[in-house]
């Protein structure tokens, strides 16, 4: 049996015609939805100048715009054009701004193992690397920063992970006439 307070509330509730009961649950509603949208906007300048977290799968920078090519050493050797087979050693790093040099985590490197070699402007490896070897020369040393769509884009590659910006160390050891 319900308690007198009880059946007083019920009997409240059934005075009060559908109408308005459904006209105050909408007025609930809509105050609900300004509150979240005013606290929703008063917090998005501090949102939009708070820094973005650190995390070391994922890089901590927007895309460059495009590709950056860092000459730290020029070389004297022969030049290296589209159509050649170039051999290079290299270390890769997910870019990282805050990182002294912007080198995050490193994910590959061929120093102090066999140089890499392949075909330069033919697409065996990624745009960046295409786009970014041609000009140097033998003996030349090339930083380059390559942005997530040069580079592995949003599908990742093994330890690099979607849309990450990239950065080389590329020094060119031969250049071979293309067949």
């Amino acid at each position: 049996m319900p308690s007198g307070k009880m059946a007083a509330d019920r009997a409240i509730v059934q005075t009060i015609p559908t109408k308005a009961i459904h006209m105050t649950s909408s007025i609930r509603v809509l105050g609900l939805a300004l509150a979240l949208s005013a606290s929703v906007l008063a917090a998005a300048p501090a949102l939009a100048a708070a820094p973005a977290a650190d995390n070391t799968a994922k890089t901590d920078a927007p895309a460059p715009m495009q590709l950056q090519k860092i000459d730290t050493v020029v070389g004297k050797g022969k030049q290296a054009a589209s159509g050649n087979t170039v051999t290079v050693k290299y270390t890769g790093w997910l870019y990282s701004p805050k990182a002294p040099q912007g080198h995050g985590p490193q994910f590959d490197t061929s120093v102090g193992g066999a140089p890499f070699t392949f075909p330069l402007g033919m697409g065996a490896v990624i745009k960046g690397w295409d786009e970014g070897v041609v000009g140097m020369k033998v003996g030349g040393k090339r930083t380059l920063i390559i942005p997530a769509p040069l580079g592995y884009g949003a599908r990742g590659a093994g330890p690099i992970p979607p849309n990450a910006n990239l950065i080389f160390d590329v020094e060119l050891v031969d250049v071979k006439e293309g067949k």
